[in-house]
């Protein structure tokens, strides 16, 4: 399980008591580096999607990962820690319990349609007025409805409590550049290959193969958003060139590391003016 930042800056949870001004209400805002919500709970369901950077949010048995194709739906009553180790600007869809009737009932990431994106992206630019008008909570209710047809993505990049693969999964983390197969990673935790790909199903819920490029992504939206070039993440994750990268990343993001740079400068400058 990853371990929450020593030094985070508590943030202002969102300032409601017992019930929302509305049944549906959308609230974005900046988030500096280490920026953490406490725990809290509320009797509402919230969906927290991250603009730039990756939204993290911790769960009493879970630790879910949220970059910007994917967003985390949390169900009324759960108790949860929101934060982000980089700047990054984020927005939250809470919604009244009568609401939530067609959304998971369980907390899950999921996955973000270029509608969802694009309703999201126009609400941040305009934001609802309160008390909103029938127009705004027109789009509101479409927005929630686009949700509700969301496939769930479990957590982008799951982690498991397991004393040999979590073993394994942290030094990965620690060291994303780190190129060694399989059965050498299994062999330095004194186990098998065969036993590592077992528990990786079972724990994952995908392949150790696809674990470590969605770690390689996470790892390179940060630095991407801090300015460092291609072939510096490329070389600094473990690939032997830039092109190899950038291909990984498009399959997985839908953009270019460049073009995925552009958008969330542009996000970043809009959401601190």
């Amino acid at each position: 399980m990853r371990s929450l930042p020593s030094k985070a800056k508590n943030l202002q949870i969102a300032p409601f008591s017992d019930t929302l001004p509305a049944p549906i209400v959308f609230r974005s805002a900046y988030v500096p580096a280490e920026g953490m919500y406490p725990q809290h709970r509320h009797a509402w369901g919230e969906f927290v999607y991250s603009f730039s950077g990756v939204m993290e949010v911790k769960l009493a048995d879970r630790h879910y990962l949220a970059p910007p194709q994917y967003g985390i739906w949390l169900p009324p009553d759960v108790e949860h820690v929101g934060l982000n180790r980089y700047e990054a600007v984020h927005c939250s869809l809470y919604i009244a319990p009568q609401g939530c009737g067609n959304l998971p009932r369980a907390a899950c990431a999921l996955t973000v349609s270029p509608l969802v994106r694009a309703l999201l992206e126009h609400l941040r630019q305009q934001p609802p007025q309160q008390p909103g008008t029938p127009r705004d909570e027109r789009l509101l209710r479409v927005l929630v409805d686009q949700l509700a047809l969301a496939p769930c993505a479990g957590s982008y990049l799951p982690s498991s409590d397991d004393a040999l693969l979590g073993a394994v999964l942290r030094m990965l983390e620690e060291q994303p550049g780190d190129n060694r197969s399989l059965p050498e990673l299994a062999h330095a935790v004194h186990t098998t290959e065969r036993t590592l790909m077992r528990r990786a199903r079972r724990d994952l819920g995908i392949s150790f193969v696809d674990w470590r490029q969605r770690l390689r992504v996470v790892k390179a939206m940060p630095l991407l958003e801090a300015g460092q070039t291609v072939e510096t993440i490329a070389l600094d994750l473990g690939y032997g060139s830039a092109s190899a990268f950038i291909t990984m990343f498009k399959r997985l993001v839908g953009t270019t590391p460049d073009e995925f740079r552009k958008g969330a400068d542009g996000r970043i400058n809009a959401g601190t003016k």
